[in-house]
């Protein structure tokens, strides 16, 4: 028995050194297919956390372009307010001191306006006032021009009314 037992383990030993050869390559490549994804895995890594900041940064220029609009809007919506206010200001001090708009007043104001008006080039207008009547006398150059000087009186604090005289020369 102890010779059956012998041979058999003789005959076995070379079947399974085959078995064993066999299982190396097996083994092997099954290693090199674990190694081979912990590697993709570990090139993703990188490559999600870039994207990830390549999102972030992009998120952040919005926001940052968010931001300074919403404070030029609002700078552009607390200037007009300091306009308004100014302007109410400056004829309420023109009202409570009701004296200041005379007629001398109103005309030096209109012939002031007129000098910086680009309609009235080269015209020649002579303005009376009386009582807050604007009196408009002289030459013009166009119809136009004849138009613009009675709405720049009009528009004149104190003036009541305009008398347009003028000639289209």
């Amino acid at each position: 028995m102890l010779f059956t037992a012998a041979v058999a383990v003789a005959l076995a030993g070379p079947a399974c050194a085959q078995k064993t050869a066999d299982r190396p390559p097996d083994m092997t490549t099954a290693a090199l297919d674990k190694t081979g994804a912990a590697t993709d895995t570990a090139l993703d890594a990188p490559r999600d956390a870039a994207s990830t900041a390549a999102d972030a940064t992009a998120n952040a220029a919005d926001d940052t372009g968010q931001a300074a609009k919403n404070v030029a809007e609002r700078t552009a919506d607390k200037t007009k307010d300091i306009a308004v206010d100014v302007a109410s200001k400056t004829k309420d001090a023109s009202v409570a001191t009701g004296a200041a708009v005379t007629d001398a007043w109103i005309t030096t104001r209109l012939n002031a306006k007129f000098v910086d008006e680009k309609l009235l080039d080269h015209s020649d207008i002579n303005v009376d006032t009386n009582d807050h009547v604007v009196t408009l006398k002289g030459t013009v150059t166009s119809e136009a021009g004849k138009a613009r000087a009675a709405a720049i009186a009009r528009d004149n604090e104190g003036v009541t009314r305009v008398v347009n005289q003028l000639v289209v020369k």
